[in-house]
């Protein structure tokens, strides 16, 4: 009985498949893996932040984007979409025709119960090699919940969490404060 093999695809060609695609794909040493859409309250929790960051940087050299900006990391080679990212001073684009951010300041992701392990482990150790990233922030979809990762200036990560409403979180890397009842705004838990 054979068994169909793999099918390895260089970062090219993802790329030409992925500006062709109608859904979103994460890239890693030569597999694509599909992104499924996302639930309600992960999508709002998304808007939440964008909306606030947005706000915050109208005046400012920052820039946010929601999960519609790849980032690839070039340690790792990992090509994926964030849920939220920014960045502060000049953007760094892979190629003149691709859309592939290569130097994010902050980055958060919506934890989901499917996605949670992946976001905590592997794919903060690829996110880690970012030499531009400060802040890394994880936010609970399922519980009033906050984790926020700032690089410290010996390469070491400092977790400081945020639990309940009346919280907040500072982002030192883009100059922001954050109120957890904001992000957790209309959503249902």
């Amino acid at each position: 009985m054979a068994s169909n093999p793999k099918t390895f695809l260089t970062p090219e060609q993802y790329l030409e498949l992925e500006h062709k695609a109608e859904n979103r794909s994460e890239y890693f040493q030569g597999e694509v893996f599909a992104m499924w859409g996302a639930q309600v309250s992960h999508n709002r929790i998304v808007t939440n932040l964008v909306g606030m960051l947005y706000q915050d940087f109208r005046r400012r050299p920052c820039h946010v984007y929601s999960h519609d900006m790849r980032v690839r990391v070039n340690a790792t080679g990992l090509y994926t979409y964030p849920d939220v990212l920014v960045v502060c001073g000049e953007e760094q684009i892979q190629h003149a025709e691709t859309d592939t951010l290569l130097n994010p300041t902050f980055i958060a992701e919506v934890l989901s119960p499917s996605t949670e392990a992946y976001d905590r482990g592997k794919k903060f150790d690829h996110y880690k090699t970012i030499e531009s990233l400060r802040e890394y922030l994880l936010v609970a979809s399922d519980r009033v919940h906050a984790d926020l990762f700032t690089r410290q200036p010996d390469g070491r990560w400092m977790l400081t969490s945020a639990d309940g409403m009346e919280s907040s979180l500072g982002i030192e890397s883009i100059d922001c404060h954050i109120a957890i009842a904001d992000v957790y705004e209309k959503v249902d838990l």
